[in-house]
C-alpha cells in the first residue's frame, strides 16, 4: 500500500497485496487520513469481484458519514455492480471531479 497526499487529497494506491489484506491495513491506517478525502486507486489489479469491492464498503461508509470523499479508480469492474453506497470510476482525473463536486455539494450544504 501506498499513501500520496495532493492537497486536501490521499491517495491510496494497491501495490501486490490480497485485496482482503489491503483493506485492513487501509482500516488499521485510517486515522493519518481520515480527516481528508480519499483516493484509492486500484489500477494495479488485473480483475475482481463484486465481493472484493465489497470490503471497501464499511470504510467507505465510515469516511463519508464524516462527510469526506471516498472514490475507488479501477477500470476493471463491471459498474453496473457497483453498490449505490460505493463510487467507483475508470480513471483518476474522474476521481478528482468527483471529489471536486462533492466538495461544492457540501459547500451548498447539499
Amino acid at each position: 500500500m501506498i499513501i500520496d497526499s495532493d492537497g486536501a487529497n490521499v491517495i491510496i494506491t494497491h501495490q501486490n497485496e490480497p485485496i482482503k489484506n489491503f483493506v485492513d491495513e487501509m482500516t488499521a491506517s485510517y486515522s493519518k487520513f481520515q480527516n481528508d478525502n480519499i483516493i484509492v486507486n486500484l489500477s494495479s489489479l488485473k480483475a475482481f469481484s463484486l465481493d472484493d469491492i465489497l470490503q471497501f464498503l464499511l470504510i467507505s461508509n465510515k469516511h463519508r458519514a464524516k462527510k469526506q470523499s471516498f472514490v475507488i479508480v479501477t477500470d476493471k469492474f463491471n459498474f453496473d455492480l457497483t453498490p449505490d453506497e460505493l463510487i467507483i470510476v475508470p480513471t483518476m482525473q474522474e476521481a478528482h471531479d468527483i471529489i471536486e463536486m462533492e466538495d461544492i455539494e457540501r459547500d451548498l450544504g447539499f
